[in-house]
Formats: C-alpha cells, structure tokens, sequence
C-alpha cells in the first residue's frame, strides 16, 4: 500500500513555484515591517549552515535607510562605469529604490575563521559551504515574503568594494561581515510580476538536468 503525500507537500511546492522576480515593486507593503522581521528571523534559526556555524547575518532596511543604501549604489556605479554605462543601469537602481525596504544579506568571515580553526581539514571548503547556507536563506525569506503577497528582486551590487565597505560603515556593521546581496522588496505595482510584464517560465527538460541510477 503506498501513501499519496502531495497533500503535505503541495503548499511547498507552490510556494516555490510561484515565487519569482518581480521588479515593479512600490513603497508600501502588505504585512506589517515585524512580520518582515519574523520571516528573516525565522530563516536565520533555522536554515542549515556548514557545521552549525551560523554565520549569516542579516540587516533588514526600511523608509530612508532604504533609500540611502540606494543612493550608495547609484554612486558607486557613476564612479565605477562609463557614463552610458551608468546611463543604463540608472533607471534599474531608482526601481530599487522606489521599493519599500532591502535585506542585505552577509556571511561573518570570523565564524568562519573561527570553524576553519577547529576543522584545518575542511578550512578550504568552508568559504564555499557557506556561500550554500547563505543561499538557502536568501530563497527561504524570497519565497516566504512572496507567500505572504510582497515582491522580491535579488541583487548583487556588492561588486564594488567602496559600496561594500561604505555599508559596513553607514550602518556599523563589523568589518568581518562579507556583502553578499540585497533582496530588495515591496508591494507589486498593478499587474507587475516580472521585468518585462507577466509572461510564463520556460523549463529545459528536466531529462537533461536530472539522472537517477539505481533502484
């Protein structure tokens, strides 16, 4: 006799599938700012990390500690790129700060110096190890806002170390604290779902993305 266990896995698996990028996001949100806290709390005790380290940490921006971070990252392009480089990439960066808040997310370099320590022998995976806990968090708080109706785009504007080392000293943070991206968030504007307007997925086969041997 075989047990049918979608019905317990079914809310899952829809979260999952319908969460995605969603770029026309507004300054107003569906939850309250503490449910945000909870969600990413809730993430932080209890996604896995490489021998329990625990070594993501979290700051979690609304109103003008929002907008300000922002603003770093429109300089830092200007700075960084050529002007109709900048040009182009201006108008994204005002869509993420036209939303309601950011999760940055980092991984402490000193917890993990501080395994490499008591495991030498795995010292040179941990760096690696903990890019996959840092993973998991970002998806787990992605799909728990979209669950909960806000918007979510991540980001990656860490590529400049003076935006990187500007976060730590706006916001205080210890210099072991490693940027590793901003999950900007918010209500969806009125039939936003996606950069380009709402459009189906497309999948490769899963033939070709997934083996199994062995019976």
């Amino acid at each position: 006799m075989t047990s049918d266990h979608s019905a317990t896995t079914s809310p899952l698996f829809s979260a999952i599938e319908t969460r995605q990028s969603i770029y026309g996001l507004s300054k107003s949100l569906p939850i309250p700012n503490g449910r945000v806290q909870d969600i990413v709390a809730h993430a932080i005790t209890n996604c896995p990390s490489p021998f329990n380290t625990q070594s993501t940490r979290a700051v979690i921006l609304f109103g003008a500690e929002h907008d300000k971070l922002w603003n770093f990252a429109d300089a830092a392009l200007k700075q960084m790129m050529p002007e109709q480089a900048y040009q182009a990439l201006a108008p994204r960066v005002a869509g993420f700060k036209a939303a309601y808040g950011t999760v940055m997310w980092f991984e402490d370099k000193a917890a993990l110096d501080g395994m490499a320590e008591k495991n030498p022998a795995v010292a040179g995976m941990l760096p690696q190890w903990s890019e996959h806990s840092s993973g998991m968090h970002q998806f787990f708080v992605w799909t728990a806002l979209s669950v909960e109706g806000v918007g979510c785009n991540l980001q990656h504007y860490n590529f400049s170390p003076a935006f990187a080392t500007q976060v730590l000293q706006e916001w205080k943070l210890p210099a072991t604290w490693d940027l590793k991206s901003q999950l900007v968030f918010g209500a969806p504007k009125s039939g936003t779902f996606e950069r380009d307007g709402p459009r189906p997925r497309t999948y490769l086969p899963v033939q070709e993305r997934l083996l199994q041997f062995g019976n």
